[in-house]
């Protein structure tokens, strides 16, 4: 039964410090969804017998079929906490109730720009590993990501029913395995993150602190320190402590933590904590981790697991478990399904870390703020988002469009940082490309209705203030993916989301009846919102061309056209993948292009970028919308361009942000600025459609060295200067040595250890890893780039008992490399190896 209504939720809307927004973010396969199901079982939405099966955020039936997650989806929870807990809230609060909205992430590489869009509107992360498998690529890809949106991170360690139960590991060698996986992930952290004298402050995990978790999401179970130090600190109390206050209890709590993990050892003979491993008389002492709480987890596992009937009892007794009757009569997996969930239910468990360490909207918008929107630090807006007002002007970011059940609309999904959104509210839409104080990309319009999104459900809602998550009606229409709402009327754009993956690999669409070509641009244009990063493109051929970023994207892709957008069915081609064109020199030559008239001429020379600038493009370190000095000062200093020249950037393409820069460094050119417009269109013609095979190019810089123009504007219009802008900039990239460049995926391969052999084991090999990088060409996925690389590795891997080895795709475009031959080059030329083969 559900235990909360809308309007109590409204109700708590209003208390912004009892908010908190999370996103559960993982690798794929790592447990995301089932673990979810725990929270969302808590709330109860879901039977808590169900949970950790249903998968209730898995809302589409292909993710239910195919086990993945593909779309993110929210769900906003009420949880109570008790009067003790609240104690170890460090911020501030409002009470004991708590709004968590919480998105459910997917995994899959393929699918990161999902991820990007759930962490932008969120301001904490529930990071889930696999403790089996440890940290993976992509688990450093999404915290790199949520590390980057100022994110805080608690980590959730799962499936650790696998490491007993089918790896049967010893309580040291788990503890050493939590302890790696905890070191690994705080190596990310302090790699990618702003160290403590960052505006976050310290956000490294720690299970002392409470922001490691341990557990298994599909049996339900978890815990993190805390609980097993409230048992101790109870039992202790008990033994003639006398009753303790909510204050004084916690800070008891707290200590126990600490004497709970790292090299702290526990007496069993006199009750008492040593920093040394061994007692007085030279035995050899138990760690306080193995010995207070996994020793009783796997006195429960083998007294259930091997069906020792009075043991299980005399323990489920003894912990004070109340099975219902339908639960005593289970035996092995069921009855430690039903044991373990009772006694450390991880509803409780995980929402409570979540509750106590993630970061409110009051406390995190103010180090957030200046990551997140566009303008002046100190104008209203910005003021409003700082200080999270709900009395303040109305700016909300909307990070993806969800389809709704009425074919063709989309309900808008953000966030609002500043102010209220109601029904009938009039609003400035504002898509990307809109720029302050001019009407490109900008609607006034009412929003026609508000809602809250509940998984698959949604639940109408008068108004939403800020620090909230909402879906908006009526706004679909103005807006094609992202943009930002306001009534500011000086209000900036938010800043546009940066995905760690790009749309690289296409294919081409036609509809098997050519009657029914306008359904298929009509359900382009739906599948290109439904989609963070999906593009939809139309050729100059005509040809309609779809653009992921990787096979499984594609694939979902094509069957939500079909299915659900166009409604018909299509014709596809094979998978190809995008290339860029680039220089390798600068221009031998000053390039001249004459007009068609005759009467204009100009003159341009082209060269390379420097090391990393189309990277810094690309992250947005240097964008079009920076101000003008600030751009110049960190071109002049991190890559030595003349300070006078990086000041006289005419734009950025193609579509205005991409990694090719149009510099002026001419001097004393009369009626030069009235034919800018004209030279910058022909750049970002020329940008988009490069000169070897009409791919886009990346990391050219253009140089207007001079320009001959006629007197009389007439003759120095678009239709003279656009087609001779596009030449000269063609001749320029032809005389600069011209290469092409090929995306390339980053695979790693992981080896892991088999269960353990019977006894005598022998010496446990350690993991393998190897890293390639592999041209996305084949279009196979990766195996068949494997196959040179596999060789090198082979004696290696076939020594590893049971070894196998699946590969891991990092991100679709994180490096391009030069392509010498546009054929199909042997499968033993392809794989290149990244790193040599290393024990890790």
């Amino acid at each position: 039964m559900v235990n909360f209504t809308v309007d109590q939720i409204r109700a708590i809307m209003d208390k912004k410090a009892n908010i908190r927004n999370m996103s559960v973010i993982a690798h794929v396969d790592h447990g995301k969804s089932t673990l979810t199901d725990s929270l969302v079982c808590k709330a109860g939405i879901i039977a808590s017998a169900r949970a950790g099966e249903t998968r209730f955020t898995d809302t589409r039936k292909d993710e239910q079929e195919r086990c993945i997650t593909i779309k993110s989806t929210a769900i906003s929870l009420f949880y109570e906490l008790s009067e003790n807990d609240l104690n170890f809230i460090k911020q501030s609060k409002d009470g004991s109730g708590f709004l968590i909205n919480l998105i459910d992430s997917p995994g899959h590489v393929d699918f990161s720009s999902e991820v990007t869009a759930a962490l932008r509107v969120t301001d904490g992360a529930l990071v889930v590993v696999d403790c089996v498998s440890g940290v993976c690529v992509q688990t450093e890809t999404v915290l790199r990501q949520a590390i980057a949106e100022r994110i805080k991170p608690v980590l959730m360690m799962n499936k650790m029913d696998r490491a007993l139960l089918e790896l049967q590991l010893e309580p040291e060698e788990l503890y050493q395995t939590f302890q790696r996986i905890v070191e690994n992930v705080n190596v990310i952290i302090s790699t990618y993150g702003e160290g403590e004298s960052g505006p976050m402050g310290n956000i490294m995990i720690d299970p002392v602190l409470g922001t490691v978790g341990f557990g298994s999401g599909l049996h339900g179970w978890a815990f993190t320190l805390k609980q097993f130090a409230e048992m101790y600190v109870a039992k202790f109390a008990a033994k003639g402590e006398g009753q303790l206050g909510p204050a004084e209890r916690a800070k008891k709590v707290e200590d126990m933590m600490k004497k709970l993990w790292g090299d702290r050892y526990f007496d069993p003979a006199n009750g008492k904590f040593s920093k040394s491993a061994n007692s007085p008389d030279g035995k050899k002492l138990p760690r306080t981790f193995c010995q207070l709480i996994l020793d009783p987890i796997f006195k429960v596992f083998d007294a259930i697991m091997n069906f020792k009937k009075e043991e299980t009892a005399k323990l489920i007794e003894k912990l004070d478990i109340k099975l219902d009757s339908e639960d005593k009569d289970k035996e092995g997996k069921p009855l430690l399904k039903a044991v373990m969930r009772r006694w450390l239910p991880a509803g409780d468990a995980l929402l409570q870390m979540i509750t106590i360490h993630l970061p409110s909207p009051v406390t995190a918008q103010k180090y957030r703020c200046e990551l997140l929107y566009e303008g002046p630090p100190d104008d209203e807006a910005a003021m409003g988002i700082k200080s999270c007002d709900p009395k303040g002007p109305l700016m909300m970011y909307i990070s993806k469009m969800v389809p709704t059940s009425d074919k063709g609309r989309f309900y808008a999904f953000g966030r609002v940082f500043s102010g209220l959104v109601s029904t009938g509210l009039k609003v400035r839409i504002m898509g990307p490309n809109y720029t302050p104080g001019k009407k490109e990309d900008l609607y006034l319009k009412p929003i026609q209705r508000t809602i809250l999104m509940m998984g698959r459900y949604v639940e109408p809602i008068e108004d939403v203030p800020c620090g909230n998550i909402v879906g908006l009606v009526g706004v679909d229409q103005f807006l094609v993916k992202t943009g930002t709402i306001t009534t500011f009327e000086h209000a900036h754009n938010m800043r546009v989301m940066k995905f760690s993956v790009s749309p690289v690999v296409r294919v081409a669409v036609e509809a098997k009846n050519p009657a029914d070509l306008p359904k298929l641009v009509e359900g382009l244009k739906r599948l290109a919102k439904s989609d963070p990063m999906v593009q939809c493109i139309i050729e100059e051929s005509g040809e309609h061309i779809i653009a992921g970023a990787g096979e499984l994207h594609l694939e979902i892709c094509l069957k939500d056209l079909e299915e659900d957008h166009a409604c018909i069915p299509i014709k596809k081609s094979d998978p190809v993948v995008s290339y860029r064109e680039t220089v390798s020199e600068e221009s031998n030559v000053l390039c001249l292009s004459k007009s068609p008239n005759k009467h204009n001429r100009l003159y341009m020379k082209a060269r390379p970028f420097p090391d990393g600038l189309a990277e810094d493009i690309d992250k947005g370190e240097v964008s079009s919308r920076q101000e003008l000095k600030q751009r110049a000062r960190y071109l002049a200093e991190k890559y030595e361009w003349d300070v006078a020249e990086a000041r006289k950037i005419w734009c950025f393409g193609p579509d205005g942000t991409g990694p090719n820069i149009l510099t002026d460094i001419t001097k004393g050119v009369q009626y030069l600025n009235e034919i800018k417009d004209s030279v910058v269109a022909g750049f970002q013609w020329a940008t988009k459609e490069g000169a070897l095979c009409e791919e886009n190019m990346r990391g050219v810089r253009f140089d207007v060295h001079d320009v001959t123009l006629h007197a009389d504007a007439i003759h120095r219009g678009g239709g003279q200067i656009i087609p001779t802008a596009r030449r000269c900039l063609y001749a320029s990239v032809l005389t600069a040595q011209p290469r092409l460049m090929e995306p390339i995926y980053l695979v790693e391969i992981q080896v892991g250890r088999p269960p353990r052999p019977a006894p005598p084991p022998p010496p446990a090999p350690q993991p393998l890893l190897t890293a390639f990088l592999c041209p996305a060409v084949s279009g196979a996925g990766g195996w068949w780039h494997l196959r040179r690389p596999e060789q090198e590795a082979g004696p290696r891997l076939r020594g590893v008992p049971g070894g196998r080895h699946p590969h891991v795709c990092r991100e679709g475009l994180p490096a391009c490399e030069r392509v010498l031959r546009l054929h199909r080059r042997p499968a033993l030329q392809h794989g290149r190896p990244g790193l040599p083969a290393v024990r890790v």
